[in-house]
């Protein structure tokens, strides 16, 4: 691995990052705000100038290793959610509360540290909800639009921070497909913006709550989240849309250039959206206490929604909920969205194939000769991806467990540091205790807090492009140059 390469091109990319500071300080002049105009100001600086010193010397080129695509998008999230803290840390958070809401925000995940909501201006929260939007999609599929320069290189660190599924492309043109992609993304948040400020949010609120909706983010400005808010009408609309945060992109573009029966006839899309649609049903069961009551309905419908997309909102306080209740949502946290969209956890489509190959391997008990391909879409899945899908999701139950028992061993009680281990790793954003809907994580120490920065990081990029940077042929092979 040529490390001056990996690091010039992240400074590239950093650098270019810095004109994200733009809308906070554009916000922050029209309301006057000269502190937080200093804050944004220099986390803009400081962004450009660490970026410009590190891409010193960055020449292009056609080719990157393998172990090359990796370091580049595993140290740009990395670097991002470092300079995207500035801001934070100058409005006086410490510096391990700004880099862990930094790393929530730039993940998708949604968990805070923050207490009192009201200490904090308009563009500070603008900031938080544009950290998330541009982590719904993806930071590398940005770059390779705006970044053309990039070429061949681009496209390999598309496909180094995307999530490999059986059918995630929607053409081999990376940088045109990157763009179709934000181009929806962009027309859907217009599209929700529009549609909450008809359900009664001003602007400032409805833009925020699209930028952090269509990302699965869950960052809001009021201290309750949705429940702040006490409309329904706002929940019946934001439903649909996390539903389709947690769908893959490439089902999403197909379904708005005309094709929506391919929505029903994706595998994965009917597992997810059935999960959610029977979650939702037993939770108004168990709210209603037998009784079906359309505010249940609606309580049962966004959580249910909110948690399986990994948006993380809160209409109501879950954790008041009876344990048959959360016992649902644990199931949800554990399964995730759909591959290739803007949700966290391991993802539908994989827990679908490995329950695929667990029912082969039953079956191959009574029938040891059967040749029993796995199959998805009606196309035969290769041994190759099944057997990556499996160490995968593997992986994740380990970490989850493993972190678990580390919050635990740093002070947290067991069910607080568990389910706070999965709303990381998972990006699902709040938990279940002190960490849930209506609480905080900043009662956990620092330790714990970088820990969980860590989970939500390795989560976001799906643990493998990050763990695989840690082998010994990584290191045995760096150098500095070519």
């Amino acid at each position: 691995m040529r490390l001056l390469l990996v690091l010039g091109l992240v400074g590239r990319l950093l650098r270019l990052f810095s004109a994200a500071f733009v809308p906070p300080l554009v916000l922050s002049l029209v309301d006057g705000d000269s502190r937080a105009f200093t804050h944004f100001a220099i986390g803009a600086v400081a962004s450009f100038a660490a970026g410009a010193l590190a891409a010193r010397g960055f020449s292009p080129t056609p080719v990157f290793q393998r172990s090359e695509a990796l370091s580049v998008v595993a140290l740009t999230w990395l670097s991002i959610a470092v300079f995207s803290a500035v801001p934070l840390a100058l409005a006086g958070l410490s510096l391990v509360d700004a880099f862990f809401e930094a790393m929530s925000g730039l993940t998708t995940t949604g968990a805070t540290i923050l207490l009192d909501f009201s200490g904090y201006g308009r563009s500070f929260f603008l900031w938080r909800a544009m950290m998330q939007w541009f982590g719904g999609l993806g930071v590398i599929a940005l770059f390779v639009v705006v970044l053309p320069s990039l070429g061949i290189a681009g496209r390999q660190l598309f496909f180094a921070e995307a999530s490999a599924a059986p059918s995630e492309a929607i053409t081999t043109h990376i940088r045109n497909q990157a763009g179709r992609l934000w181009l929806l993304y962009a027309g859907m948040t217009a599209l929700l913006s529009a549609l909450l400020m008809t359900a009664g949010m001003d602007l400032y609120d409805a833009v925020v709550h699209a930028l952090t909706t269509v990302s699965a983010g869950g960052f809001s400005p009021n201290g309750r989240s949705i429940a702040g808010y006490e409309n329904p009408a706002v929940e019946w609309i934001l439903i649909p849309f996390m539903l389709l945060a947690g769908t893959s992109y490439t089902l999403q573009y197909l379904a708005a250039t005309g094709r929506p029966g391919s929505l029903l006839r994706d595998g994965e899309f009917r597992f997810y959206a059935l999960q959610a649609l029977a979650v939702t049903l037993l939770l108004t069961w168990v709210l209603a206490d037998g009784q079906m009551d359309s505010s249940h309905l609606r309580a049962a419908a966004f959580q249910a929604t909110s948690v399986i997309s990994s948006t993380g909102y809160a209409s109501t306080d879950y954790n008041l909920w009876p344990d048959q209740a959360r016992a649902a949502l644990l199931l949800l946290m554990v399964t995730g969205g759909c591959a290739g969209s803007a949700a966290g956890g391991p993802k539908a489509i994989r827990l679908l194939l490995v329950l695929k190959r667990v029912l082969r391997e039953i079956t191959r008990v009574l029938h040891p000769r059967a040749v029993l391909p796995i199959r998805h879409g009606h196309k035969p899945v290769s041994d190759e991806i099944v057997r990556a899908v499996f160490n995968l999701v593997v992986l994740y139950a380990a970490l989850h467990f493993l972190f678990g028992v580390m919050l635990v061993l740093l002070g947290a009680d067991l069910v607080t540091g568990m389910s706070a281990a999965i709303a990381c790793l998972g990006n699902i954003g709040p938990g279940f205790g002190p960490a849930g809907p209506m609480g905080s994580f900043a009662g956990f120490s620092d330790a714990s807090k970088l820990l969980l920065s860590f989970a939500m990081w390795i989560g976001r990029l799906e643990i493998v492009t990050v763990l695989a940077l840690f082998h010994r042929d990584v290191w045995r092979n760096m150098r500095l140059r070519a």
